[in-house]
């Protein structure tokens, strides 16, 4: 487009835009540098299996209300183009505390019911957790939530699941996108917002979600220990506490500077639990109460983090994977047998495969994102699923919603903590049991930033002619899965180290798993192998 044609398009923008702050953001824009202004117009945000993220502002590279609208009126065609009954069944939109969020909610139902489709509306913050499971409670053909999750705050982002109530996979988000890219978002047709086929919904689905918390328990007879919370400024934490009691264990001891809902995070830079220094405070209300365990979610609560204490009276945060070897060691001794399903991801760890197999469960590796665990849930009805979980704090223990869920996930947690206590062992001593059995899985990543496109053609490259030696340690495998763009060398010595591109940030992530040894050279190495 010439920068005349840019200028145009942005004031049909301006005229379309229903925000002031966003009307006086692209103003300026317009009134400002032509090559900024061409920038902000030259593409527009992609629809993918993860839906749109990004920050919030004018223009369609950013959030925004016809950004949405758009979103959502290229989802409603989808719906009633693929599922006749869509018309019928409706969808359900939740929300989080993030800037614009409860706009970009109220926008989507107003979209679906102008194009006939009824929706229910949450009245209230809802963790995602909650929104996913009331898909299939309702019966509902899709269901959205506007969340960002834990990206920082000046992001927004919309994420779909369709009626199987599991996140979007290919092909649908292709369809999606197609239809997305068929809308002017300076046109969209909606309904008022207090149309017929517009519903508000709200306790009653958290009452539901709740119900069905008892049943994740599997030693209800132990008694709770001290736990520590935080719910990050995010929308679960009432929800949690909730859990907690539904549960018949006893409240959570929270960090009260972030227990209320802020979309702006102002006790945390990154509100991810993995991020350090993200549960220093938890950590520090953990050591005042004596707690077990510290757990955390993140700002929509589908995600869980975990500290434990240590010998030395000290707080450890643990990873990803070392909290998955605990709900796996925990849940198989429960309950094994050849019907039973255990899925993770390629870049999660490999000893859940050797518990599985320990205790005669099959097990399944999925490519990155908790979409592709639900997916191989679904995809083995025939078989009883156990467990799920991915190295980032994803972990699905309960047959709903499917997805992540660090709601029912801490209540689960919670347990294992108290039964550790009830053995009289930590946690931490927990983990050493599971090492002493399995051997010390030990796990380093790393991360390259680079261009998305040369993040591609290096990791391309090292596929074309991939090394005889990583680290001094000859290869003795090459594995490809181009569907996850993920590349895994076996060293000699057991030492595996992955490699892909990020498909959300300009970067290559390394990933490398050891027994009994550090893994970390190896993946430095595989590192200095991008040149």
């Amino acid at each position: 487009m010439t920068i005349d044609d840019v200028r145009a398009t942005a004031e049909r923008w301006l005229e379309a835009e229903p925000d002031d702050d966003i009307r006086d953001e692209l103003q300026a824009l317009i009134d400002g540098d032509p090559a900024e202004l061409a920038e902000r117009f030259a593409d527009r945000l992609q629809f993918g299996t993860a839906g749109l993220r990004a920050a919030v502002g004018a223009g369609p590279l950013r959030m925004n209300r016809l950004v949405v609208q758009q979103a959502a009126a290229g989802l409603a065609q989808y719906l009633l183009d693929t599922d006749p009954l869509a018309h019928r069944r409706g969808v359900v939109i939740g929300f989080d505390a993030r800037r614009k969020s409860d706009l970009f909610a109220s926008d989507t139902a107003r979209v679906m019911a102008a194009a006939g489709i009824p929706t229910r509306l949450f009245d209230q913050r809802v963790a995602t957790p909650v929104l996913a499971w009331s898909i299939t409670h309702l019966d509902a053909a899709a269901g959205v939530v506007v969340t960002a999750s834990h990206n920082p705050p000046a992001d927004n982002g919309y994420k779909v699941y369709l009626g199987d109530g599991a996140q979007i996979v290919p092909p649908h988000d292709v369809g999606i996108s197609a239809r997305i890219a068929a809308v002017d978002p300076t046109s969209v047709l909606m309904a008022a917002a207090d149309d017929s086929l517009i519903s508000s919904v709200g306790d009653d689905l958290v009452d539901a979600y709740l119900a069905a918390i008892p049943a994740v328990r599997r030693r209800p007879d132990v008694p709770g220990v001290p736990v520590a919370y935080t719910a990050m400024h995010g929308v679960g934490g009432d929800t949690l506490v909730r859990a907690f009691e539904a549960a018949g264990l006893e409240p959570p001891h929270v960090v009260a500077e972030q227990f209320e809902p802020d979309g702006t995070f102002p006790t945390v830079s990154f509100p991810n639990p993995e991020e350090p220094g993200a549960m220093d405070l938890l950590m520090q209300v953990a050591r005042d109460v004596g707690a077990h365990v510290a757990i955390a979610n993140d700002p929509d609560a589908d995600r869980l983090g975990a500290a434990i204490p240590q010998p030395d009276g000290s707080w450890r945060r643990l990873g990803g994977d070392e909290i998955g070897w605990l709900f796996a060691d925990y849940l198989l001794a429960l309950d094994s047998g050849a019907d039973r399903l255990v899925v993770t991801t390629l870049v999660s760890s490999a000893l859940l495969g050797k518990m599985a197999a320990h205790h005669g469960v099959q097990s399944t590796e999925t490519f990155t994102g908790f979409k592709w665990i639900a997916r191989a849930v679904l995809d083995r009805p025939e078989l009883r699923f156990v467990l799920g979980y991915e190295q980032a704090l994803g972990y699905l223990v309960a047959q709903r919603p499917l997805d992540k869920d660090g709601i029912s996930a801490a209540v689960l947690f919670a347990e294992i903590a108290a039964v550790a206590a009830a053995d009289g062992r930590t946690l931490q001593q927990w983990l050493d049991d599971i090492a002493a059995r399995y051997g010390r899985h030990v796990l380093a990543d790393a991360a390259v930033r680079m261009s998305p496109v040369e993040a591609a053609a290096k990791v391309a490259a090292l596929r074309a002619d991939p090394p005889a030696l990583i680290g001094g340690r000859g290869v003795v495998a090459v594995e490809e899965y181009p569907e996850a763009d993920l590349l895994r060398f076996e060293l000699e010595g057991g030492v595996r180290v992955q490699i892909r591109p990020s498909g959300t940030e300009p970067k290559v992530k390394l990933y490398g798993e050891a027994v009994d040894e550090d893994p970390t050279p190896f993946v430095a190495a595989l590192a200095e192998l991008l040149g």
